[in-house]
């Protein structure tokens, strides 16, 4: 049998990419990872911002105790995670695994209790990826000017 050099290099082509493949998929599978990432992070700071926004032209009632103050947030919460305040039954959260209680909403207030700012937050967030996870602690955040309706003599429904 004539060896030709065709012959001698066939086996070439499978070393060839099976060293490749051994580079690129490692790459090809981490670039998947970051935008996986990094498309659920857009996301948050999207519905963080939306329920910053929200929360900064309620109305404040909240002078006559703890339980406006806790209405107000659930309906910031609900807002950021679901895209309203007082959604159906089941809703479906706007970023997938997100839940209310992983929002935080802060109020910036006067000495007088007169509301100034909202911050509006994420406590605790964890990307579950095909490759792996990340946690986002303390942000995305919104902070904005409060510029709604102050009425602490009213009591919230």
């Amino acid at each position: 049998m004539k060896h030709t050099a065709r012959t001698r290099q066939r086996g070439n082509a499978f070393i060839e990419f099976a060293l490749a493949a051994g580079i690129l998929l490692p790459v090809m599978m981490g670039t998947f990872q970051f935008g996986y990432t990094f498309y659920t992070y857009n996301l948050l700071e999207s519905a963080v911002s939306n329920g910053g926004r929200y929360a900064a032209y309620r109305t404040y009632r909240c002078l006559s105790g703890q339980t406006d103050v806790n209405k107000f947030r659930l309906a910031v919460q609900n807002m950021t995670v679901y895209g309203s305040p007082a959604p159906a039954a089941s809703p479906i959260p706007v970023v997938k695994g997100l839940k209310p209680s992983d929002i935080d909403v802060v109020f910036t207030l006067t000495a007088t209790q007169i509301p100034t700012a909202v911050t509006v937050r994420v406590k605790s967030f964890t990307v579950d990826g095909v490759f792996g996870k990340h946690t986002f602690k303390g942000y995305p955040t919104y902070t904005v000017p409060y510029l709604g309706r102050y009425a602490p003599e009213e009591s919230e429904p």
